[in-house]
């Protein structure tokens, strides 16, 4: 619908203000277009504005769309914290994410003595926190615009609002049931695209933040899911990444309720695409529809991230994980049993308090047994508002970190292993980009995600093309253009 709105066709004289969205948000960008051209005209130069993306695979998803509003409203990209307006799309999930912002906040505050008319937005789950708010309104009184994540689509009302306001706008909601959609978004990648089906999390996991600051669940109607891939698809995107916090609980609250398995059937008769994949499923309810479905697709890759945090069934329970050791290691083996070369992959909490050596070996034996071709590791971070923040038993800092490294060393033998077992083999690759470190190389995906990098022509990124895979390097291969 987006691509049909013809934003300088909106009356914005009457004074009326659509009450219903996304027709609200639309009014508010021909708002903005006119104020940022005429801003930009006083200047006598584009407007400029820069994105920095904290955390998840959501948030970047989030940060597609917040770009595509400025873009959409006449702001045109810059390349630093220099621009005319700054957001900082922020996450919570650890400390250390939090004091990175906040420190980041201090430039930002020298670079807006230079530039009076710089705009600076804070948004992201960070802003869900009520004494985070409160110190950005007392201690970084500069800020412009403060929202959370249940209103990323509000941007041009907040941009507005603050245009005709003379102190900071500050637009957090607790939580919502609604779900906005059909927004301008610019895709980092073209050939390639997240999609929301839900947000929000009912989970709780005691070290977890994300419910508290993403809200409950809620689903997107399949309908409106499948509506957008068709456009992305018309539009040249071969992939698309399914997302949701826990994506196995996806069409549950609908008023016509449909698994995720079901979800999954219907993306795969869309024509033209040609791969789906989808984060983050949770062991406790990834279903043997599921594993059905994607064993028989054609389209849906063969990876599963599938979060282990603990081999500990103890820290399990206390984590309020639902699911067991053994439980994990039963549905872990089933997955590489019934999906053809899939590659799984997992996150791993160190330090969880009351962790001891036991429960530190049992989860060494998950990462041994399960086989993983790559693990995200984690040292624990104390997360106020969670009830794992005061438990009992936090383990010392010393401790973790001799854990932490002995958990890589089990997990990077196993990686080496598990990739290696393509070696010598043609498989598909999805082009993504020119080779970071040697321009004369693309880098690209197979359908487990593994990285690959081999020589090659730059008209071939977005394609999927035949690679050998020469050389397995642990995380990676190195590979050239099957004949």
């Amino acid at each position: 619908m987006i691509n049909e709105i013809n934003f300088d066709n909106i009356d914005i004289t009457s004074g009326i203000i659509p009450e219903t969205e996304p027709e609200r948000q639309y009014y508010y960008m021909a708002l903005c277009r006119k104020m940022v051209k005429d801003e930009s005209e006083r200047l006598k130069r584009p407007l400029t504005f820069f994105i920095a993306t904290f955390g998840c695979q959501m948030n970047a998803r989030d940060s597609e769309k917040l770009q595509g509003i400025l873009e959409e409203i006449g702001y045109v990209e810059g390349k630093d914290e220099s621009a005319d307006f700054v957001i900082y799309n922020t996450c919570t999930v650890r400390e250390n994410a939090n004091t990175r912002v906040y420190g980041r906040l201090g430039h930002l505050n020298s670079l807006k003595k230079k530039n009076p008319s710089m705009k600076i937005a804070l948004c992201g789950c960070m802003m869900q926190e009520k004494e985070v708010v409160d110190k950005i309104k007392s201690s970084y009184r500069f800020v412009d615009i403060i929202f959370g994540t249940h209103n990323i689509y509000k941007l041009a009302e907040l941009i507005f609002a603050r245009y005709n306001s003379e102190s900071m706008i500050v637009n957090v909601l607790k939580d919502t049931e609604l779900v906005v959609e059909d927004l301008p978004s610019i895709r980092k990648y073209p050939f390639k695209s997240g999609v929301n089906i839900m947000f929000g999390c009912n989970n709780f996991c005691s070290y977890c933040i994300v419910p508290y600051v993403r809200g409950r669940e809620r689903s997107r109607e399949p309908k409106d899911i499948i509506r957008e891939i068709e456009k992305l698809v018309a539009d040249g995107v071969v992939e698309v990444m399914l997302l949701g916090q826990n994506v196995n609980s996806y069409g549950k609250n609908l008023e016509n309720p449909i698994s995720f398995a079901e979800l999954l059937k219907e993306v795969e008769k869309i024509e033209g695409l040609k791969r789906i994949r989808f984060m983050t499923p949770h062991p406790k309810d990834l279903s043997d529809d599921v594993i059905e479905v994607m064993k028989h697709s054609k389209k849906i890759c063969a990876h599963v991230h599938l979060p282990l945090q603990s081999g500990s069934s103890r820290l399990l329970k206390i984590m309020n994980r639902h699911y067991t050791k053994e439980r994990y290691l039963e549905l872990a083996e089933k997955i590489k049993r019934e999906i053809p070369d899939v590659s799984l992959t997992t996150d791993i909490i160190v330090g969880f308090p009351g962790e001891t050596e036991e429960d530190f070996e049992d989860t060494l034996d998950v990462v041994r047994k399960a086989g993983f071709d790559s693990a995200y590791t984690f040292i624990y971070s104390k997360r106020t508002g969670t009830p794992a923040a005061t438990m009992d038993g936090q383990v010392p800092e010393d401790v973790v970190k001799e854990r932490f490294n002995r958990l890589l060393k089990v997990v990077q033998e196993g990686s080496e292993k598990y990739c290696k077992r393509h070696e010598g083999r043609v498989m598909e690759v999805l082009c993504e980009d020119v080779n970071e470190q040697d321009d004369t190389m693309l880098t690209g995906r197979l359908s487990n995600n593994i990285l690959v990098h081999f020589k090659g022509d730059r008209s071939l990124i977005g394609k999927i093309v035949n690679v050998k895979l020469n050389e397995s390097k642990g995380f990676y291969y190195i590979g050239e253009i099957a004949e």
